[in-house]
């Protein structure tokens, strides 16, 4: 070799990681399909609820009571997760939602369904999603090299489904009504779990013999040893509360009122398609600093907020929709690489349960205080001031040097 020259890379260093293994693929077609699924599902109850005369409360019923056990049992299913590997805790999830839904489908499928039984069935429905929930964050990083990658490919395809899921369901349910959106649900999971089980990638079991508060006491000490995570935990909590839940049911009350529920529903899958561009962003980019970058992205976030409560024209809500859904999409990717990365094995389920617990019971408490916040505040000052707390949690994250200058594993 000449003095001076630079070795050239081979083929195989200059390559990317390889994605697209089997079991990969496997995963991949397992998460798009119960995604699919997912979005059938507040379609179907409505289709069955407010069919049957029970009123659009019965709706928030139960879809309140599957949200609450799926926060309330999330925690025990990351320590299932750990105890059992996350693969088989999905397998097991998979198999109680498919038949629960299945009951679901036969009881509307009945014609006159119980509310209380519906509700009873909704919850054990949250109890497999929180099973299965845990695993997903350490199954990633164990079946691909390419961590960062993987999550982008998987929020778009997620956001895809989102959107077809509820188009899909509204045209099954002018066919043949609640019970037969309930039985194509059921198959997704059928189908999530034969691809789960198809996988040849297994995580051992954890050894030891200890208790269950021992295993959530370990996790919650690996959780506090952090200060970037529990630094984005909290400050997400309150992002949560004050941003994202209230602005859902605000922004289906303001832009029904305002326009019709055609553009709501157009606007609904505008934002699905930020959601779609910011993973495909998210495949390109690989910020040294991610959660600096991450955080930095949510002040797109602001814009979606912003163009609600000035009450924008509807092509102007629509570009502010599709920016705020990539931005948070951005986010959601970066923020589960670092996660996936940053933490141990053994106590990724754990803390990832941790992590999705406070999210979504602060999310859970923001859609139900947004009405009674609209009343005393109004819904557009409610809204600027989710702006202005949408620009504070951004400088809060990058004003903690621990969140700031948290760098990319193998930066």
């Amino acid at each position: 070799m000449a003095v001076g020259t630079t070795p050239r890379p081979t083929a195989q260093e200059a390559a990317p990681p390889r994605l697209w293994s089997r079991d990969f693929r496997l995963f991949f077609t397992a998460r798009t399909i119960s995604r699919f699924g997912d979005g059938m599902v507040p379609v179907a109850l409505a289709a069955g609820l407010v069919g049957a005369g029970r009123g659009a409360s019965a709706v928030s019923f139960a879809l309140g009571a599957w949200t609450a056990c799926f926060a309330g049992f999330v925690l025990f299913g990351g320590v299932l997760a750990d105890r059992l590997s996350a693969r088989r805790a999905m397998i097991i999830a998979d198999v109680m939602r498919l038949a629960v839904t299945a009951l679901l489908a036969l009881v509307f499928a009945g014609g006159d369904p119980s509310l209380a039984l519906v509700c009873a069935l909704s919850a054990l429905n949250g109890v497999g999603a929180a099973l299965f929930q845990p695993g997903i964050a350490s199954t990633i990083p164990t079946i691909t090299p390419d961590v960062q990658r993987a999550n982008a490919v998987v929020r778009v395809s997620e956001s895809l489904m989102v959107m077809a899921g509820p188009a899909v369901a509204g045209i099954l349910a002018g066919i043949g009504g609640a019970g037969v959106l309930f039985s194509v649900d059921a198959a997704t999971f059928g189908l999530s779990g034969l691809s789960l089980f198809l996988m040849r990638h297994t995580v051992a079991p954890r050894a030891g013999e200890q208790s269950f508060v021992t295993d959530l006491v370990e996790g919650w000490r690996e959780f506090r040893a952090r200060t970037w995570l529990w630094g984005v935990i909290a400050v997400w909590t309150v992002y949560s509360l004050v941003v994202l839940g209230p602005m859902l049911p605000l922004q289906a009350v303001l832009i029904t009122e305002a326009h019709d529920s055609t553009v709501f529903g157009l606007l609904m899958a505008v934002q699905g398609a930020g959601n779609a561009a910011g993973g495909l962003l998210a495949l390109r980019i690989r910020p040294r600093r991610p959660l600096a970058a991450g955080g930095v992205a949510l002040l797109g976030v602001c814009a979606n907020v912003a163009a609600l409560a000035v009450g924008a024209p509807p092509w102007l809500l629509g570009a502010a929709f599709f920016v705020g859904g990539a931005a948070l999409a951005f986010w959601v990717v970066m923020w589960s690489t670092v996660i996936q990365t940053h933490i141990p094995p053994g106590v990724l389920n754990r803390i990832h349960a941790y992590e999705v617990a406070g999210s979504v019971a602060m999310l859970a408490a923001g859609r139900a205080l947004a009405g009674p916040g609209a009343q005393w505040l109004g819904s557009r000052d409610l809204l600027l001031g989710a702006t202005v707390v949408n620009v504070a949690v951004v400088a809060v994250l990058l004003a903690v040097p621990a969140i700031r200058r948290l760098e990319r594993v193998g930066a």
